[in-house]
């Protein structure tokens, strides 16, 4: 994408690997939009049978679909995507995610508001595996105590940018990773998606783009279906006890890049972490449920430290 002219309107991009009904559902939901300004582009990382047939019978232009000869993993086939768009800005749709009808034109309209806003964070509704509404823990914390307070208000938008917005998603990530819309050529001149990070390397992207002065544009209004349940790779990591050991080698990273810029306030919060050892407080029980007291030690002793704290 680097050093190309973009096209007018959205890419969205699909990295695509498991359950072939859910990535169905999130195709049709591409297809159903009010604006039809957009391309999707499906990158298969799987081998699942019938799905190459089922997108020939498609018979859409707008629609790209490719297969991977190798498997390249997450946040391979997430940067292999990122190489993809063409157009002014793009979307990475999670494959068992859903657009609402209004998502592109809901975006376009934000964006004429704040033109060449570098990243786009429309209202987002939280659905079980089933697709019925769900509010969870978890998704009441992000919106009540580390999103804007301007989103709690029916129609409601806030623009962030710089130590500001920083600290707040390092505070606590109240982003909704699959359904931002990016200004293509902000993120094509990023690290990307870095290899050795499994579950942070969406928040890593974000705050090296805060870095370099992109704002961001976050919006109230529904347009986007976020799918959480329990099999998804943030929450097995997080079972086990990894996304911590990642999550602490990130803060304790990040942190030092603030401090070297300038932002104190954000490698204090950096340092704390609160929100994510809260996280891993409140999966203690798990590990005593499942009879895991290493488990259970390593996740208490994570929740009580800092990122600079010594380890055992």
């Amino acid at each position: 994408m680097a050093g190309t002219t973009a096209s007018p309107g959205i890419d969205i991009l699909m990295p695509y690997y498991g359950d072939v009904a859910l990535m169905q559902e999130s195709v049709h939901s591409v297809l159903t939009q009010t604006d039809q300004d957009w391309h999707l582009t499906v990158v298969d990382d799987g081998e699942a049978a019938g799905v190459p047939e089922w997108f020939a019978g498609l018979g859409d232009e707008r629609v790209t679909y490719l297969r991977n000869p190798v498997n390249l993993g997450v946040s391979g086939n997430f940067q292999k995507c990122l190489g993809l768009a063409r157009r002014e800005r793009l979307v990475m749709i999670g494959c068992d995610d859903q657009l609402m009808p209004n998502y592109v034109a809901r975006v376009r309209e934000l964006e004429r508001t704040r033109p060449g806003v570098g990243l786009i964070q429309p209202g987002v509704e939280v659905i079980d595996e089933h697709g019925a509404p769900v509010m969870g823990l978890a998704d009441t914390i992000k919106r009540r105590l580390y999103a804007p307070k301007e989103l709690l208000r029916e129609g409601g938008t806030a623009v962030l940018s710089g130590e500001e917005l920083a600290a707040s998603l390092l505070r606590g990530n109240w982003l909704y990773f699959p359904s931002l819309c990016w200004r293509t050529e902000a993120i094509a001149a990023s690290r990307g998606f870095r290899e050795d990070l499994r579950v942070v390397q969406d928040l890593a992207v974000i705050i090296e783009l805060v870095e370099k002065g992109e704002e961001l544009l976050a919006d109230s209004v529904p347009a986007f279906r976020y799918r959480r349940h329990s099999a998804s790779e943030s929450s097995l990591a997080a079972v086990d006890g990894s996304r911590f050991d990642e999550s602490r080698r990130f803060f304790t990273a990040t942190a030092r890049q603030m401090d070297r810029i300038g932002w104190h306030k954000a490698a204090l919060v950096a340092r704390r972490h609160r929100a994510v050892r809260l996280h891993a407080l409140t999966l203690a029980p798990t590990a005593l449920r499942q009879h895991n007291p290493a488990l259970f030690r390593r996740l208490v002793r994570y929740a009580a430290s800092t990122s600079e704290s010594p380890q055992p």
